[in-house]
């Protein structure tokens, strides 16, 4: 089972807001989660995402992918240079 890190869509017609989940990559983009990790808003900037930092890194330690617009979230967060830190910590 191959596991991702992604957007899920809410909120009303042309006004959209996202759910940052944890998911199977077979399942619909709407569909079933493992875990929700947090919010994003694309009206406001990228840096006041809601991450839950914790859930956040716990699944990209035990290998979940991040989609491309999760990846460049968790860029502007400081979450990917967190990863790596501990990455290579657990060397």
């Amino acid at each position: 089972m191959s596991v991702k890190i992604r957007l899920t869509r809410i909120g009303r017609h042309k006004d959209a807001i996202y759910r940052i989940v944890v998911a199977d990559s077979r399942s619909a983009r709407d569909g079933r989660y493992v875990e929700q990790i947090g919010f994003y808003d694309p009206a406001k900037p990228e840096e006041a995402a809601d991450i839950n930092e914790e859930l956040a890194l716990k699944w990209l330690m035990k290998g979940a992918l991040p989609s491309d617009s999760i990846k460049t979230l968790f860029t502007k967060k400081g979450l990917i240079e967190k990863y790596n830190q501990a990455k290579k910590e657990a060397k």
